[in-house]
């Protein structure tokens, strides 16, 4: 028997229970700290020195671990020094013959013969070419032995790059090698670029450039006889801000030769698929 709701009469409804989905806080995304970067305190310059002919200093390195050589070859070309190196006495020797440095740094252990009786043959053809000797730490009697046959110097490995090249400095000055120039004047061969007056002249006639010009005629002399990439004139002198392609470089090198090397002998030269470089015009 079927019941039946009287007509009139409505069912009493029961509300289906009301679940409520528990309340997530949103996470919290905090802001982002932005710090500044830290910036080393600016060192003071040390002046610039040149031979006295206004080109950059030579400098033989003469070590057999390659690493280091050319550590401390990055080191002095930073400094706008011209570097050869050699990896043992015998490339030393005729290095000395081709290269004509104004200083040598040479260790003192190399493969094919002892560091003093190289010191002897440079002295034989370079009597007056300062000479700064690398030495192991505990090696006292070898820094003794350096100094009587005629070194004039020496570091002790580890070293550090910053007081390699201030004994360089030091060598090359007191042995009348080179000439010190004001620290913010950048010389290759008759171009001159003053870096605090941001003037330039080139065998005495000046030189109007742009900002743009002006700093990348800086990292050009900053650093005479060395190929820079596109890439590392991209960092130095746009300093990646420039979103464009390297051809910017190309264009910027025409300015700099129109106006540098016009009606005169070419200072700035292309290594193809290597870079540029800027050297004392022929």
């Amino acid at each position: 028997m079927t019941a039946t709701t009287p007509r009139g009469s409505t069912a009493p409804r029961t509300a289906a229970p009301r679940t409520t989905a528990p309340r997530t806080a949103a996470p919290r995304t905090a802001a982002p700290r932005t710090t500044a970067p830290r910036t080393a305190a600016p060192r003071t310059a040390a002046p610039h020195i040149l031979r006295p002919d206004g080109t950059a200093v030579r400098v033989l390195v003469v070590d057999d671990e390659a690493s280091l050589a050319e550590l401390l070859s990055m080191a002095l070309r930073y400094e706008g020094w011209q570097v050869h190196s050699a990896g043992d006495g015998a490339g030393a020797l005729r290095a000395a013959r081709e290269f004509r440095p104004d200083a040598v740094i040479l260790d003192v252990m190399l493969p094919d013969m002892d560091g003093l009786a190289v010191l002897g043959g440079l002295r034989r053809e370079l009597p007056d070419v300062p000479v700064l000797f690398l030495t192991a730490k505990d090696a006292v009697e070898d820094r003794i032995d350096g100094l009587t046959a005629g070194g004039d110097d020496y570091v002790t490995k580890p070293f550090s790059l910053e007081e390699v090249v201030a004994r360089l400095r030091g060598l090359i000055r007191r042995s009348g090698a080179a000439q010190a120039r004001s620290e913010s004047l950048l010389v290759v061969g008759d171009l001159t670029l003053d870096e605090d007056s941001h003037e330039v002249t080139r065998g005495g006639d000046s030189i109007h450039l742009t900002a743009t010009e002006f700093e990348l005629l800086r990292y050009l002399m900053r650093n005479p006889r060395r190929v820079l990439s596109k890439a590392q004139i991209l960092d130095r002198v746009w300093s990646y801000d420039f979103g464009g392609q390297a051809n910017i470089v190309e264009l910027y090198i025409s300015y700099l030769r129109r106006k540098i090397d016009a009606g005169r002998s070419p200072m700035i030269h292309t290594r193809r698929g290597a870079g540029y470089l800027i050297k004392p015009g022929e």
